[in-house]
């Protein structure tokens, strides 16, 4: 059995260090700069530690930081799309902590519900916690023991003092450990370090110790000077009395985040509270002792990283109490007693917060909002309008799946994006069942939720929003043998994703589907634990005008929208079916292999190497390819095997240009047709991969798709029916899934069967 207990201790013994004095510290600052960051620095040292990966997302290739997939945590609270958003947000962190400017910035998301900024909220702590745990996130800060210079007992909140050790008190602001030098050497310190550091972005530090921890000092100077003593701050600072400890950073401890029902004054809601048992039990003889202070306001918590106010508009009043914050670096405790803050600050918001901000935009130059507006730093979150990445949220919506899909090729997400989910449903009394979501069900609600998120109005002439769909996801539409790059197109993405279907919604019509009776009914197949593309479909067009959070318009919009959406999921499965009809009857690779070679030979006017010594390019061998296999033309355009112009112009255009492309682009070996990814030419990618249906009447003269759904025993349509189900049912489909998606598709096969 696994020693858990073992891997908890080592887990806990790898993200702790026994503590150290300042002068150790010193030293490995000056060995790991990194270590002594300011907020906004280390906030994009946490980032950029886990490096990038290139994604498709609104048909263009960006390099997306691994931060945001939460790798630490199995892509638990992993931020699907808005890749662009999230480099925005990085290259903002990259200016503030540089002190290039956006410094009094106050940054902003924004977007409607279910965008994934709750999730941003949760990637961002896991990620800072996680990078803290590691040697190179280490994030340190200082406690203190006044005990020994003194009778007295210390800054501890209750009269017991059990053991040294429980004389030791921690900053409750997480100051870093270099505020406890003066300015001047602090000065000093920071500009040998950054000389001979080799990071782009200098470490800045202008914080002074927060008033709790400069109590403590200020009683270990005033006690050693009464005293006569020299060396004053070797003796405030002696390992005795100051010791550096390195922390975990979580939610309370370097990241602060200010909730949506957290309530109190806005003093308190900023940095907490005056605790005034506490003023009267530390004898403070009529001033205001910090050590009375609760420290457990948003700031105090956030102090030294980030601060994060949740659903914004709740907050808005705190939103103008926290205008001067970016810019000064600094709170009050009261109006005495003033607090240094280094924290990036973050607030997160629904559109909502827009109506606040704008209450007072008729006043125009005395809007008393404008200056708050002004220091808002906006990243809108929207709607995802990549098909993938919508699959693969619905997905995990459904089953808890964690897993961030990092794929090589975009072949590797079509098999997601269409394959099954398979759920087990509690029926009552201890009965569980299986159902499944049939082979692109999930694919079809996620593609429906896409299409009701993109704009119509910028779709060039013959496109539909499929198309749209599609060309975002993986940035070309491969129509026949023609190939159209996302690069084509100019969209102006101004209304793409701002509305539409929130996950949410099509998550809870697809969990409902797991509780609705069918009607289905098979001699031997449990057809009513399948759920199919048309059902998942017709659940969210009907839950429209229902659905509190569609008006009546919106509803109507994306009802009109759906039979793309049938037309392209029902050629999906007509594909799926044809392709394992006709599994046993495709094209060689070997053929086409031979058919590329003399084509290139043809073209360069050379012979072909054989065992058998140099041949010519072999003229039928081409035509009954093209003719048979390509079916792009009839005997009449040869003269006995000769190519007509229009053969000609076929084999250069799309052939040849392909085979000198793919030469191109893999010039570093010798090049031979032999040696072509024949999947790298489209034309014949387009043979190696689809069929149609004159295929099936030419190879299988019995075959009658009216016979389908009970073929008569010992005819060509029930052998055939068997292997074709038996196809389907090692492609991902099941026997019951494999028989109501070939019946729909014979369905409609047969009212154009001649």
């Amino acid at each position: 059995m696994t020693d858990y207990i073992g891997e908890a201790d080592r887990a806990l013994d790898t993200a702790y260090e026994p503590p150290m004095s300042l002068a150790e510290y010193v030293d490995l600052v000056f060995e790991r700069p990194s270590i002594a960051s300011h907020a906004s620095k280390y906030l994009l040292e946490a980032i950029e530690s886990m490096g990038t990966r290139p994604v498709v997302e609104e048909g263009k290739t960006v390099e997306r930081y691994r931060f945001f997939d939460d790798p630490h945590n199995d892509g638990e609270h992993a931020i699907l799309g808005n890749t662009e958003v999230l480099n925005g947000f990085v290259d903002d962190l990259r200016t503030i902590a540089a002190d290039r400017g956006k410094g009094e910035k106050i940054i902003w998301f924004d977007g409607p519900t279910a965008t994934g900024k709750s999730e941003l909220k949760r990637c961002l702590i896991n990620g800072l916690r996680e990078y803290s745990k590691t040697e190179a996130g280490r994030r340190y800060t200082v406690e203190w023991n006044i005990v020994s210079a003194s009778d007295t007992r210390g800054l501890s909140y209750t009269d017991e003092s059990v053991d040294q050790e429980a004389d030791w008190y921690e900053s409750p602001v997480q100051s870093n450990p270099l505020s406890v030098f003066p300015a001047e050497v602090r000065r000093a310190l920071l500009g040998e370090l950054n000389t001979g550091s080799d990071e782009h972005i200098p470490v800045t530090l202008t914080a002074e110790l927060d008033p709790f921890c400069r109590e403590a000092y200020q009683y270990l100077e005033g006690t050693y000077r009464r005293a006569g003593k020299q060396e004053l701050f070797s003796k405030i600072t002696d390992p005795k009395h100051l010791r550096v400890k390195n922390y975990i950073v979580d939610v309370g401890r370097g990241i602060g985040v200010l909730h949506s029902e957290d309530d109190g004054s806005p003093k308190e809601r900023l940095v907490g509270s005056w605790m005034p048992g506490m003023l009267r039990e530390l004898d403070s003889r009529g001033r205001k002792n910090p050590q009375a202070f609760s420290y457990d306001g948003v700031l105090s918590q956030g102090n030294s990283l980030l601060t994060i106010v949740e659903d914004a508009t709740q907050h808005a009043d705190l939103l103008q109490k926290l205008l001067n914050v970016p810019d000064e670096r600094r709170v009050k405790l009261d109006k005495s007693i003033g607090m240094d803050i280094d924290t990036q600050l973050l607030i997160i918001s629904n559109p909502d917060l827009d109506a606040v901000l704008d209450q007072h935009a008729d006043r125009n130059g005395r809007d008393p909002l404008k200056a708050l507006k002004r220091r808002l730093d906006r990243h809108e979150f929207r709607y995802l309008t990549n098909l993938s990445l919508e699959t693969e949220l619905i997905r995990r919506e459904l089953t808890n799946e964690t897993t961030v899909w990092d794929a090589d090729e975009y072949a590797e997400l079509a098999e997601r994006i269409r394959a099954p989910v398979v759920l087990t449903v509690s029926e009552g009394g201890g009965v569980v069942t299986d159902l499944e979501f049939a082979p692109h069900a999930v694919e079809a609600a996620a593609l429906y939720s896409v299409v009701t998120r993109l704009g119509a109005e910028d779709l060039p002439p013959g496109l539909d929003l499929v198309d749209k769909a599609l060309l975002f996801d993986q940035g070309y539409l491969q129509e026949g043998d023609t190939r159209r790059d996302a690069d084509e197109f100019d969209f102006d993405h101004t209304d793409d994703g701002t509305h539409g279907m929130p996950v949410t919604y099509t998550r809870d019509v697809l969990a409902d589907l797991l509780h609705v009776d069918s009607d289905r009914h098979h001699p031997t197949l449990p057809v009513e634990r399948v759920i199919m593309p048309e059902d998942v479909l017709d659940a969210l067009v009907e839950g429209l005008p229902v659905a509190p959070v569609f008006s009546r318009g919106e509803a109507t919009e994306y009802e009109s929208r759906v039979n793309v959406v049938r037309k392209h999921v029902a050629a999906q499965q007509e594909r799926d079916v044809l392709d394992a009809l006709l599994a046993e009857k495709g094209v060689e690779e070997e053929t086409v292999a031979e058919y590329v070679e003399h084509v290139y030979a043809w073209a360069a006017d050379e012979e072909i190497e054989t065992e058998h010594g140099p041949v010519e390019p072999d003229g039928l061998l081409m035509k009954l390819f093209e003719t048979e296999h390509l079916g792009r033309f009839k005997k009449d355009d040869y003269v006995g095997n000769e190519p007509s112009e229009a053969v000609e112009e076929f084999r250069r255009e799309k052939i040849i240009t392909a085979l000198n492309r793919y030469a191109w682009e893999n010039r570093d070996d010798e090049f031979s047709a032999r040696d072509v990814d024949f999947s790298e030419i489209p034309v014949i990618r387009a043979v190696l991969e689809s069929h149609d249906w004159d295929d099936v009447k030419r190879l299988f003269e019995d075959f009658d798709p009216r016979q389908w759904d009970s073929p008569p025993a010992n005819t060509e349509t029930a052998t055939v029916k068997r292997k074709t189900i038996q196809e389907l049912t090692t492609r991902g489909y099941s026997e019951a899934s494999a028989e109501l998606t070939s019946r729909a598709v014979m369905a409609g096969v047969q009212e154009t069967w001649d």
